[in-house]
């Protein structure tokens, strides 16, 4: 598989021009910039206002938290496919701390330590970590499926009890968050219940308080502007202490630490410390995989809800033809959903669970928007914003609908241009790169997800809000199959 430190291409034709944008008043252009992020225009509109004004999917601008908690909120923004490939070149960018952006939480909400998320690829301990992670999911390969479809088997027979007792209401995101959890706890640690070990049933609970903590200065309520105000000083003038949820964060540690003993005598194996090794594990398993897969669902659910029931038929149909034909739910069965799996890569497309991608140049260097070129000096700061560059309309016709069948047949070809993992689809996770190690866990997560959906019923209806940090999505009906 080509690397894509050698697939992307540059034209030499494209004119140089100087980077538009500004980055304003220093201490107040970057409270001016995130105000019009967060209050007065929004997220998306606070980007395509700047591309309208520059004429440019590249240009200069701050970027939130800001003064106080950013230590350099000034970023070169990359909106556009073309240009958002320069992340993925470890030769060329650096991710060190990197990973929420112009700031980085205090190693005291992980034990003192910088978790392999926030590692760059030239830091020796990255390989190793990653390699531990590598080798861990390999060695889980059978279990993916028989625990997943387990925990699901108890999301839906709890999202059909909240239907029954709430009258038409069911909380998606709450539902999912533990099914998620426990299939993640029990992957990693043996397939340890959590409830039966010094986390009980607070798993999401205590994840959810340990995340809030680091990501409140990235976080809006989406108040009126004035109230609006008072939380941005609340959110942004001071990072929460990780001392406020020490608390959250032991419970996952003592859990991770028990139970997943297997993992941690592999970890010291490969020469990683144990308590590194502990401290890494309930960051993958808490802020990678449950903070990621906990928004990723409600987002797939979402967009299938809002297809409606024509799209929910030809799902259906395919996926009980091909269980039927197969005799059951098995990877060969999965992998013969065409129009599933299409599905599940146009949701990844259409809107990224994790939005933000961040590097700063290693070195003088040219990237390139489809229409020009752009000098980046060393040490400059890298933004892209993942939205943008997957519903790129150079690249995708009609990029802002849900197209089901979008990857299918020769549209496979446009899967290189779906980034959701940190890398393209095309490509895979290797201790050199920061690709997802999980990329392939998840997208399997996702085609089991839709079966299993499919197999029990035939339609379903949701609301949600968008939040800046993903959709909280309520079912509203579910309609049973009644071949099921």
């Amino acid at each position: 598989m080509a690397s894509s430190e050698t697939d992307t291409t540059y034209s030499s034709n494209l004119p140089l021009k100087p980077i538009p944008g500004s980055y304003g008043l220093p201490f107040f252009g970057p409270i001016s910039d995130r105000h019009d992020y967060f209050y007065h225009q929004g997220r998306d509109k606070f980007f395509s206002s700047r591309i309208q004004k520059y004429n440019s999917t590249v240009f200069k601008t701050n970027m939130p938290p800001g003064p106080f908690i950013s230590s350099n909120p000034r970023v070169i923004a990359l909106l556009d496919s073309s240009s958002f490939q320069i992340l993925f070149h470890n030769s060329k960018v650096q991710k060190h701390d990197l990973l929420d952006g112009t700031f980085m939480p205090s190693t005291n909400f992980f034990g003192g330590y910088r978790p392999c998320a926030f590692l760059d690829t030239d830091e020796p301990s990255h390989s190793l970590i990653k390699t531990f992670f590598l080798n861990l999911l390999s060695s889980k390969h059978d279990a993916f499926v028989p625990l997943f479809r387990s925990e699901l088997s108890e999301h839906f027979a709890d999202l059909e009890d909240r239907l029954a007792k709430k009258h038409g209401k069911a909380s998606f995101n709450s539902s999912i968050g533990t099914a998620v959890f426990n299939f993640v706890f029990r992957l990693i640690c043996e397939n340890k219940d959590p409830k039966e070990t010094v986390i009980g049933s607070k798993g999401p609970t205590l994840v959810q308080t340990w995340l809030g903590a680091q990501l409140a200065p990235l976080a809006t309520l989406n108040p009126p502007t004035i109230v609006g105000y008072l939380e941005d000083l609340v959110l942004r003038t001071v990072s929460i202490p990780a001392w406020t949820v020490k608390w959250s964060y032991k419970k996952l540690y003592e859990g991770f630490g028990k139970e997943a003993k297997a993992a941690l005598d592999e970890a010291e194996r490969l020469g990683i410390k144990r308590e590194e090794a502990t401290h890494n594990l309930v960051f993958m398993g808490s802020f990678n995989a449950f903070g990621g897969l906990s928004n990723q669902f409600p987002i797939l659910i979402k967009w299938l809800g809002l297809a409606g029931e024509a799209l929910h038929k030809q799902l259906a149909d395919e996926i009980r033809s091909v269980v039927k034909e197969e005799g059951g739910i098995t990877l060969g069965a999965l992998e013969k959903l065409t129009l599933t799996k299409s599905t599940v890569y146009e949701a990844l497309r259409i809107e990224p669970a994790v939005p933000f991608q961040y590097a700063k140049a290693r070195e003088d260097l040219v990237i390139q928007s489809h229409d020009a070129s752009f000098e980046i000096k060393k040490g400059e700061i890298l933004f892209g914003y993942q939205p943008f560059a997957t519903k790129d309309p150079k690249v995708f016709e009609n990029p802002e609908e849900f197209v089901a069948n979008r990857f299918v047949g020769d549209g496979e070809k446009l899967l290189k241009y779906v980034l959701w993992s940190n890398g393209r689809e095309t490509e895979e996770p290797t201790p050199d790169n920061k690709q997802c190690p999980a990329k392939n866990l998840v997208v399997l997560m996702c085609r089991l997800f839709v079966v299993e959906l499919f197999l029990r019923y035939d339609t379903f209806t949701v609301e949600f809000k968008p939040l800046v940090l993903g959709p909280t999505v309520t079912v509203k009906s579910l309609t049973k199959a009644s071949s099921f």
